[in-house]
């Protein structure tokens, strides 16, 4: 036995690279099934956490999904906007509460969320660093954005312009970072979270300019209450201390955007209450998260069945193919065989070297599978926060 095995274990180490490419493609082909469902468990955990956490969410009609991807991950879905007069409806009801939500803006790729103070308790949200928002034009950064690229209080990031050029004149806004934000795992940590105003500044409806009672070369005309300015005033693109007063807005707040209302009943009662008013409604939803969740869950795990099966028939045709090799292996080392049968080696001895390769390759295999197990169990939460 101790020389069958030594037979085996020098032709293994001697064709290492081989035996490598064989141990690592096996060890491929059996863990990808594995790795698939721990990427998909975790998924599930996470996308339930998150949804169970947000009873209720308020948007205009049309896609749940839409509206439930833009509350709850901040993407930049193709949505109506909800009037922010919705807002101070939902608030009336005393029995539940309600955090508004904006998400239309970016700064280089990463999310700006406008919301308010009460959104951070909401979500477990603590700073690292700095402080909260104070005024317009102000933000907090996620911890893994500041990480990547190396924010901190008292620093600025600039929003990316929706056009490369607007002719309307919106310019990057550039905002003060008050606070870094501690991590906690979710979506939060890529975002920059900023109030609604500011996200209306950065759309346009407010701006801050010159003096023009201080300057009469930048005056158009010049009104009983009212002083219109000409193409050469100075619009500002960055809040301060010094220019903040002369920020205003234009027309009905209450009319200005929101991309949705997060809303926090106090009981099952007024949940079921607020879900029968919405059902009337003929401008605005209200789903359920967790209901969303389940149903996008529903064809995952169906789409995990057929990967499995793909997967499955492809791990069947590998071990044939492994099956192959090792025989046309076998056969070209007959004459290997023939002689060290001739010098005394005997035929079960030669069975067991054989056995011994296989199973060589096939330990090789499973320490790859588990390596590669490992990895996706660690990789899990940042491949699901990029796919998000």
């Amino acid at each position: 036995m101790s020389a069958a095995f030594h037979l085996a274990a020098r032709y293994v180490l001697r064709h290492r690279f081989q035996s490598s490419l064989l141990a690592g493609a096996l060890g491929l082909v059996f863990a990808l099934p594995l790795c698939l469902r721990v990427l998909i468990e975790h998924a599930q955990r996470e996308l339930r956490a998150r949804a169970a956490a947000t009873p209720q969410i308020v948007g205009t009609r049309g896609s749940a999904l839409d509206l439930m991807m833009t509350a709850l991950y901040f993407k930049r879905e193709n949505l109506t906007p909800l009037p922010f007069g919705v807002l101070a409806e939902l608030r009336r009801n005393a029995d539940a509460a309600a955090i508004p939500l904006h998400v239309r803006f970016a700064a280089q790729d990463a999310p700006i969320v406008a919301t308010e103070l009460d959104y951070f308790p909401f979500r477990g949200l603590r700073l690292a660093s700095g402080k909260q928002i104070a005024r317009l034009g102000d933000c907090v950064v996620g911890a893994s954005l500041a990480r990547k690229r190396g924010l901190q209080p008292g620093g600025h990031v600039f929003s990316t312009p929706e056009l490369a050029f607007d002719m309307a004149g919106v310019y990057p806004l550039k905002m003060r970072i008050t606070g870094v934000l501690a991590a906690n795992g979710t979506p939060d940590d890529d975002a920059i979270f900023v109030d609604l105003k500011t996200a209306w500044l950065i759309e346009g409806r407010s701006h801050g300019h010159d003096d023009l009672k201080k300057d009469e070369s930048v005056v158009l005309k010049q009104e009983e209450h009212n002083i219109v300015g000409n193409a050469a005033v100075r619009m500002f693109n960055e809040v301060t201390d010094a220019n903040i007063s002369s920020f205003h807005f234009h027309g009905d707040i209450s009319a200005y955007p929101i991309s949705a209302v997060i809303v926090l009943p106090k009981d099952a009662k007024a949940e079921a209450l607020l879900a029968g008013q919405f059902a009337r409604s003929k401008d605005q939803q209200l789903i359920r998260p967790r209901d969303e969740i389940e149903a996008l869950l529903a064809q995952l795990v169906r789409l995990e069945g057929f990967a499995a099966s793909a997967l499955l028939l492809t791990a069947t045709a590998a071990l044939l193919v492994t099956a192959l090799v090792f025989a046309l292996s076998f056969r070209l080392r007959l004459r290997e065989f023939k002689t060290l049968e001739d010098v005394g080696v005997s035929r079960a001895s030669l069975i067991t070297v054989k056995v011994l390769e296989i199973t060589f390759i096939g330990l090789a295999a499973v320490l790859i599978g588990l390596l590669l197990l490992s990895l996706a169990s660690f990789a899990a939460p940042h491949l699901l926060r990029m796919a998000l």
